[in-house]
């Protein structure tokens, strides 16, 4: 069975008990690459589907992503990509980007409070491999407001750790 298709039934889980979207990327180049979504069930929802790039560098998955990397890959993503600032929120300094990705690299999860989109926010955490490398990001995405940056730790990281561990188990 594809990984895809193992993590689906815990995204579902997840999503339905935070209420809000939850999706899976991989980094691909600058940019991650949705592999798996699930949106949460409301009328008004962000339309973004399977095989969406959006960039690294202000995403919590991409940030996941980018903490993984080695020092010298780190470097290369740098020099091959355009830090464009897409909202006011928007972290383009290199330096700051470097610190940040090392404290989500001690932390094992990342924060992003619409860098991306106005009104977006998300939290990520990798999904490992029995190895410990990591596959992929998972996230939990909501709007301002409804959920403030406290709650997005406070309420959706404990059961994204759990699902992401049950995707690696269930990977086994």
């Amino acid at each position: 069975m594809h990984i895809w298709e193992r993590a689906q039934p815990f995204m579902e889980q997840l999503t339905e008990q935070v209420n809000e979207s939850c999706s899976i990327s991989v980094l691909e180049g600058s940019d991650i690459v949705y592999v798996a979504r699930v949106p949460t069930k409301r009328i008004m929802s962000v339309a973004l589907g399977i095989g969406i790039r959006l960039p690294a560098y202000c995403t919590s998955m991409g940030r996941v992503l980018l903490a993984d990397l080695r020092p010298a890959e780190l470097d290369i993503y740098f020099q091959n990509t355009r830090l464009d600032s897409l909202t006011p929120h928007t972290q383009t300094d290199q330096a700051v980007l470097r610190n940040i990705i090392a404290d989500v690299r001690c932390k094992g999860y990342a924060l992003v409070d619409q860098e991306l989109e106005i009104g977006l926010r998300s939290i990520a955490v990798p999904i490992r491999n029995q190895a410990g490398r990591v596959l992929a990001a998972m996230n939990v995405s909501g709007h301002v407001s409804r959920v403030s940056m406290d709650e997005m730790r406070q309420r959706f990281l404990s059961p994204l750790l759990y699902a992401a561990e049950g995707i690696r188990m269930a990977m086994a």
